[in-house]
Parts: C-alpha cells; sequence; structure tokens
C-alpha cells in the first residue's frame, strides 16, 4: 500500500526563474496573483526575472519560497493528485504546508511570512550573528560542542551558539552570535566534524537570540483566525501533529527560535506509515535528506510539469 507525504522547502532552494518551467498553468497563475495582491507588490516578476540578490533577501525569499511551494501544491491537485497523509515543511516550509492543509489562506500567510522574515531580520544586527553547516559530526556531538563553547564564553548571554536545524544524521546547521560560532566551528573540528562551513545568511535563524522576532510573530499571529487541519500537518519545534488551532499558533511563536527537528520529522511520517516523501516546491534539497535519514523511504521532487508527471507515475 502506498502511503505518501509531502513536505515543503524553505530558504536556500530559491532560483530566479524558478516557476518559469509552468507556463501558463492556471494554478501556478492563480496564486502568484493573489499572493501578489496581499503583498501589493509583483511577486510574478520578482520570482522570474530576480535579481538572485533581491530573491536572497530574507523579507523576499520567505514570501516567494511560500508561494512556489503553494503553486506547485494547487498544480497537483488541478491536474488530478491525490491528497498525501500528512505534510510539513522545512522551517518557513511549514507555513506553505500549512497553507496546503487549510489552516492559513495564501492571501493570510504571505504577509505574515513577509513580517516574520522582517522580525528575524531586525532581532539581531546584520552582522552580528552567524550560521554554519557541520558536516561529518554526530548531531550529539554538535549540541555538546556548542554549549561547551557558550560557556566559555561568557555568562553575560551575548555569546552564544547552538544547533539549530538536524538536516540529516550527519548534517547539523550551528548559530548565534559571530564569535561564538566562528569558535564552535574550530571546536567541532577539533571534535572530528569534516567540514564547518560558513552560510550566507543575514541572521542566526532558529537560535535562542530570534526572541525577539517570536514575541512579534506571537503579536501578529494573535490577529489571525487559524482553521483545523484538513490534512495532518507535522511541526518542527515539537514534531508533533496539532489538530487545535491554538496548539498550532503557539508552535510556529516557539519555531522562530527553536530547532528544526527534521530528521525526526523524516522519521515521524516514516512511523505514520509513510512510504514515499514528495518535495513539493523548487529544488532537491529535503529529498537528498530524506533519502540519507531513511534510505528505504521513495523520495522525489515535484516542481514542474515533468516531474509532476513522474510523482504520479511513482505513486500509482
Amino acid at each position: 500500500m502506498t502511503s505518501f507525504a509531502f513536505v515543503f522547502p524553505g530558504q536556500g532552494s530559491q532560483s530566479v526563474g524558478m516557476l518559469d518551467a509552468w507556463g501558463d498553468h492556471p494554478a501556478v497563475r492563480q496564486t502568484l496573483a493573489e499572493a501578489s495582491d496581499a503583498l501589493g507588490e509583483d511577486l510574478a516578476a520578482l520570482i522570474a526575472q530576480g535579481p538572485k540578490e533581491a530573491l536572497a533577501l530574507t523579507t523576499n525569499t520567505e514570501p516567494v519560497m511560500l508561494v512556489a511551494g503553494v503553486a506547485c501544491w494547487r498544480a497537483w491537485r488541478a491536474e488530478g493528485g491525490a491528497l498525501p497523509a500528512a505534510v510539513a515543511g522545512h522551517s518557513l516550509g511549514e507555513y506553505s504546508a500549512l497553507v496546503a492543509a487549510e489552516v492559513l489562506s495564501l492571501a493570510q500567510a504571505v504577509p505574515l511570512v513577509r513580517l516574520r522574515a522582517a522580525a528575524m531580520q531586525q532581532a539581531v544586527p546584520v552582522g552580528a550573528g552567524a550560521m554554519a553547516a557541520i558536516l561529518g559530526l554526530d548531531a550529539q556531538k554538535v549540541i555538546a560542542g556548542c554549549a561547551d563553547v557558550t560557556a566559555a564564553m561568557g555568562q553575560n548571554g551575548a555569546e552564544v551558539v547552538e544547533a539549530v536545524n538536524f538536516n540529516d544524521p550527519m548534517q547539523t546547521v550551528i548559530a548565534g552570535s559571530k564569535a561564538a560560532v566562528d569558535k564552535a566551528c574550530e571546536v567541532l573540528k577539533g571534535l572530528g566534524a569534516k567540514r564547518a562551513l560558513p552560510l550566507p545568511v543575514s541572521a542566526p535563524f532558529h537560535s535562542s537570540l530570534m526572541k525577539p522576532a517570536a514575541e512579534r510573530l506571537k503579536t501578529a499571529l494573535a490577529d489571525i483566525e487559524l482553521a483545523a487541519p484538513r490534512i495532518p500537518v507535522l511541526n518542527n519545534v515539537d514534531v508533533a501533529v496539532e489538530s487545535d488551532p491554538a496548539r498550532i499558533r503557539d508552535a510556529l511563536v516557539r519555531q522562530a527560535a527553536g530547532p528544526v527537528r527534521w530528521v525526526e520529522c523524516v522519521q515521524a511520517l516514516r512511523a505514520r506509515g509513510a512510504t514515499h516523501i514528495i518535495e513539493c516546491g523548487p529544488g532537491k534539497v529535503l529529498t537528498g535528506m530524506a533519502k540519507r535519514i531513511a534510505p528505504e523511504l521513495n523520495a522525489a521532487p515535484l516542481y514542474d510539469p515533468a516531474t509532476l508527471a513522474e510523482v504520479k507515475a511513482l505513486l500509482a
């Protein structure tokens, strides 16, 4: 019996022209129009033409990746694609999953993720925070190494580094103040990490330094009416499926300053009976992660008409 889950990518998978292959597909065109109306700017032009530097600004990346994921989802449904057994999203991708599950409308979600992006950018001055991907080291060693660096760099809490994205068994992203992240990269390489790669990001996302952003998000979410999900949504922060809108709201607030537990999310989808993981949206980042987390799962991307046809055949 084939049981499949859809997962939605977050920041890092964006590229200029990422929806071009859909041409004039009605579901994609409608999604872009809706999102542009909600934000009061032409997102279709930004996605199609860039420039790359504009797409990479967090305040743009979050809306365009949300829209791209939802566009691919709506195209899937318009072409007769079945509902998945569950949905989830990596960081920002969780908002795409919530739109797919009809917890949020697209018109609600687009301004919300723009606000989320701005709040995270403003929580820490540009250049004061940093992130790095730690490759080839067990996650528990990364957590312990970060704790040691934070403890060694002072008691005032200004210098902090934490494990924030558990992407696959041997890739953990760390974030925090720049000095602490730099020191942690040294320490973790000493503990056996194969590589410590600084990431080209503008803020230490998902670290405790994002708590001011979480508070702003809490205020914004208080004014937004959420619906009970039509499809189970597995969240990042607790690796839990919630049906109560108040609990979904609370999890979104905590997600901003809490780690993305992606390894556990994929394992939980498998535990719920998923045999296939379909990455809905630009790129193949989550497809690769799923294969490394649970090699027995069938993982495939869906980002254009050709891959949509492939996914249909895979699930038939």
